[in-house]
């Protein structure tokens, strides 16, 4: 991984001469992600990103914490405990100097020793998914992370609405797996990192399988095609 996300964040935060993101996956071109985007503070954020701060509660996990806006609201404003996870090594690192008291570089498959009152997943949260076949083994171990009584907020986007429809109001999807697991690809200042498996899943999916992982399932929100949900342990 050549942590090109983290590069743009560090060249932010750092003011060298940063550039735009530029993202793009197997079902949409090349799209502009504005590095400041990461660096947003809580009136900037959206309506579920928001809704997520404000129902977290307790000691908090946020897995793929990026530039660390998520984590630094919520130790500065709202005076929790929270420990800052990502696999970006730069990412992290801009984390501890923004003021975040604890920041992990690991995978969450990796990490271990802690529990949580809450665990957040947000900016499309079941990417980290990567596949459908692979969500059992990712819920298992979010199982893992959680005290009696907490929570998991996550949140994703129903992509249905990106694919062709005929006149009847039917989707031309193509063959072969789910819609919703896309190639990812990051390009940075004229690099490129290799494509990740970036998963998006709709709701009644994403209820099926928790709930098969001992989870109860409850949709705090929606957005359009988008949504925040809450699992607890069963």
């Amino acid at each position: 991984m050549k942590d090109l996300m983290g590069k743009a964040v560090w060249d932010y935060f750092h003011n060298e001469n940063p550039e735009d993101l530029q993202t793009e996956t197997s079902i949409s071109e090349l799209d502009e992600l504005p590095v400041d985007y990461l660096f947003r503070d809580f009136e900037e954020m959206n309506d579920i990103e928001q809704k997520a701060l404000d129902a977290a509660q307790g000691k908090v996990l946020d897995i793929g914490a990026g530039a660390g806006s998520h984590a630094l609201y919520l130790q500065n404003e709202r005076n929790l405990d929270v420990l800052a996870l990502d696999i970006s090594p730069k990412s992290i690192e801009v984390c501890k100097l923004r003021g975040i008291k604890k920041a992990v570089c690991e995978n969450m498959l990796d990490f271990s020793g802690e529990t949580f009152d809450t665990v957040l997943l947000l900016m499309n949260g079941t990417g980290i998914f990567e596949s459908l076949d692979k969500i059992d083994t990712y819920l298992k171990k979010l199982h893992t992370f959680l005290n009696d009584n907490g929570q998991i907020l996550i949140d994703s986007t129903d992509i249905l609405y990106m694919f062709d429809r005929d006149e009847d109001g039917g989707v031309y999807i193509p063959a072969g797996g789910y819609y919703g697991e896309l190639d990812y690809v990051v390009h940075y200042k004229g690099e490129s990192e290799n494509p990740i498996k970036w998963l998006y899943l709709d709701f009644q999916t994403l209820k099926n399988a928790a709930e098969n992982n001992g989870f109860t399932v409850e949709k705090v929100m929606q957005d359009e095609d988008a949504y925040l949900t809450r699992l607890t342990k069963k």
